[in-house]
């Protein structure tokens, strides 16, 4: 079967921030005590851009809990430092979960946007004086506490946490402070609606800005569904102007149209935490098979605009046999699934900064990116039989001059494959049965720096 579909560079949407995961709840702790050489595969498969999936984000938990039992996220200020006025008591063990581990193995791969997102308050400054099962921050409107106002304080800490890290070299670019604010789990967790929310933004905001974070992004708000996020918004309209991003899940409803906000939109959070582990690519639509999640993440991108999509967990050696993770480990042996191979045929090839352009036709669903680097990837996946398809682009002065390509089925992890140009720019490829290739365009400027591998927008840095 052939197909042609067109590339109009000319028609332009979001502007993309990447592609992540977290290692939150001490995942991170469990990858680093694996044998070195399983350490590293970990984090090639995570990070790298020819090894693996080349994420772009990473999202750390700031934690909240007194301790680290269980896979609690120990906080930097464990106990109550005798009220919301006290002289505050922090505490950094130069570990953070494990997380401060895995940032700056991230980093030396070319990282560059962290994501600190915390689930909870200590528990002295809420409700309920515990940071799990609920309960609110103390001081927004309808959480009155005898102990007083703790906004304040609460975004005293969340600014020390960055600054910890700061010390460490890594700089935090977006920072949120709740997590799926709808539940009260037995894990850390905050309630909060959307004018609570509001509420503490307009003392978060000024705090950031008198400690010369006026570029660290606010992020809001995590909610557990996409639709759950637009009931906050309407809510929070006088403070959009204060917030970076809108953040949301895709567990009680996925991202399948526009938030009600002209703010950048990232999914944080999707994984098929219920099914049973899973390797396959497709095996008959299952939630945790690698093409199940590529659709999801094309839904949510060409359909609901977001900018960047993380998975929940990206690796963890511990005893849970759901696809809540992209890695698995057996037998201290990591081994990654086909989702954590559908992310990288997203993320090694729309890297940070790329402009989502107009994409139609061929029969399959495609959608195509700009690059900074001046060269365009292509997505297409092909539910159905084999099909040859021909790529042609209009709408601006690009022309390919060469391209590469990449596929990911039930037999292949992002592997290379042939893709051709003719003397006109048109771009000519194989896409396989249930399979997801990505093609990368060069234009005549670039085309001699056609790789066998690794795409061309690397990361500089990268290992």
């Amino acid at each position: 079967m052939e197909g042609s579909g067109v590339l109009n560079l000319g028609q332009t949407y979001q502007t993309m921030d990447g592609f992540g995961t977290s290692e939150a709840f001490q995942r991170a702790v469990t990858m680093q005590k694996l044998p070195e050489t399983e350490q590293r595969k970990f984090l090639d498969l995570l990070f790298s851009m020819d090894k693996g999936a080349g994420m772009s984000i990473l999202r750390n938990g700031l934690g909240s809990s007194p301790d680290m039992s269980d896979d609690h996220m120990v906080s930097i200020q464990p106990k109550n430092p005798g009220g919301p006025n006290a002289e505050p008591k922090y505490v950094w063990d130069g570990k953070d979960n494990g997380q401060l581990w895995v940032t700056k193995e991230a980093a030396a791969y070319g990282v560059r946007t962290f994501y600190a997102n915390a689930w909870s308050a200590p528990g002295y400054m809420k409700t309920n004086g515990n940071d799990a099962n609920g309960g609110s921050l103390c001081g927004v409107s309808g959480a009155t506490c005898s102990s007083g106002d703790w906004r304040q304080a609460f975004a005293n800490y969340l600014v020390q946490y960055v600054k910890y890290y700061a010390a460490e070299n890594i700089t935090i670019t977006h920072l949120g402070f709740l997590n799926e604010p709808e539940l009260t789990t037995s894990y850390a967790s905050m309630r909060s609606s959307g004018t609570q929310a509001a509420d503490f933004i307009k003392v978060l905001r000024p705090t950031l800005d008198k400690n010369n974070l006026a570029d660290l992004k606010i992020t809001c708000c995590d909610a557990e569904g996409w639709s759950d996020m637009n009931g906050m918004l309407g809510q929070m309209r006088a403070v959009e102007s204060m917030v970076g991003v809108v953040t949301g899940h895709s567990y009680t409803s996925q991202p399948t149209s526009p938030l009600s906000t002209k703010l950048k939109t990232w999914q944080t959070e999707a994984a098929d935490n219920n099914g049973a582990w899973t390797s396959s690519w497709s095996g008959g639509g299952g939630a945790g098979e690698g093409m199940t999640l590529a659709n999801n993440i094309y839904t949510a991108i060409v359909s609901a605009n977001v900018s960047a999509y993380l998975y929940w967990i990206g690796g963890q050696d511990r005893s849970s046999n759901t696809n809540s993770k992209l890695i698995r480990v057996v037998n201290k042996a990591v081994e990654p699934s086909k989702r954590l191979w559908a992310m990288a045929n997203w993320s090694r090839f729309v890297r940070p900064g790329a402009v989502r352009v107009g994409a139609s036709g061929g029969g399959v669903r495609t959608s195509a990116f700009l690059n900074l680097d001046n060269t365009v990837a292509v997505q297409v996946i092909n539910s159905g039989s084999e099909r040859s398809i021909t790529i042609n682009i209009s709408g601006g002065n690009f022309t390919a001059a060469s391209a590469a390509a990449w596929v990911t089925d039930n037999t292949r992890d992002c592997s290379q494959i042939t893709a051709s140009v003719d003397t006109t720019g048109k771009v000519s490829g194989s896409v396989p049965s249930k399979s997801m290739v990505t093609f990368v365009l060069r234009p005549a400027s670039l085309a001699a720096d056609v790789q066998t591998e690794t795409p061309l927008n690397s990361p500089l840095g990268q290992r």
